[in-house]
């Protein structure tokens, strides 16, 4: 199912994890016009994964496999490991070698009692991506369930028209092209004309050879050539319409 038919769905009052939203956004008086289109990464992007909500995945993972495929704990985390440096996501080797149903894994190892507690948020990020013109689009490898509970708990969620989740890009997940290709095509989106706002270089690399504008989300003092901006906290982006040669 596309995050379009998800936010139709959404629009008509269905409910559900995969339920997509779409909520337009207006432009401020005296902001720059911007007829492109943002497109955001979710975990250390819009907020710092790492402390709390990367450990407990990998947690959920390893459980998972150690259930499913009768292995061991030191040796569920290192398949784990290994299908994610592979294919760049665990759930894609589980696919390929043990014929996992995707959303059954990517329900039992994406459930968080304790979410609001969990997220590092900076709530400045509301304003921020309020005050960006254009069109905003989550891409996440996460899954629906997820990104949107996410979004809820980031006081984001009304601020994006389309939510992308893995399911939606038909398991491909960023870095892969196929995944970048449907949301273009599901979005009828100019490459020339969006932006990609990511902490992964991979991803960016990506983005840039289809074509996007890219910035980094990093305290990194260089950045590769493929980086359009580099910027320490997506807060930055609103003073930055000029570099990233959007404004107009």
């Amino acid at each position: 199912m596309s995050a379009r038919r998800d936010s139709r769905r959404a629009a008509n009052g269905a409910a559900g994890p995969a339920a997509a939203r779409r909520a337009g956004t207006a432009v401020a008086p005296g902001t720059h016009r911007f007829r492109g289109t943002w497109i955001f990464d979710l975990d250390n992007t819009l907020h710092n994964a790492t402390p709390h909500i990367f450990p407990h995945i990998s947690r959920c993972m390893t459980a998972y496999l150690q259930e499913h495929l009768q292995l061991d704990a030191d040796d569920a985390s290192a398949l784990r490991i290994k299908y994610w440096r592979r294919y760049g996501a665990t759930l894609l080797g589980l696919m390929r070698h043990h014929g996992t149903d995707p959303g059954h894994f990517l329900w039992h190892t994406h459930q968080f009692p304790e979410l609001a507690r969990m997220v590092v948020a900076d709530h400045a990020l509301v304003h921020t991506v309020r005050r960006l013109p254009g069109r905003k689009i989550l891409f996440s490898n996460s899954p629906a369930h997820y990104a949107h509970a996410v979004l809820d708990v980031l006081g984001l969620a009304s601020l994006f028209d389309s939510v992308y989740a893995i399911e939606h890009v038909r398991y491909q997940p960023k870095p892969l092209r196929g995944g970048f290709r449907r949301l273009i095509a599901q979005e009828r989106l100019v490459p020339g004309r969006s932006v990609m706002v990511d902490d992964s270089l991979p991803n960016l690399r990506a983005a840039r050879l289809l074509g996007m504008r890219t910035v980094w989300v990093s305290r990194e003092p260089r950045a590769p050539d493929y980086v359009t901006v580099r910027v320490s906290s997506v807060r930055q982006l609103p003073r930055l319409l000029d570099d990233l040669g959007m404004a107009g």
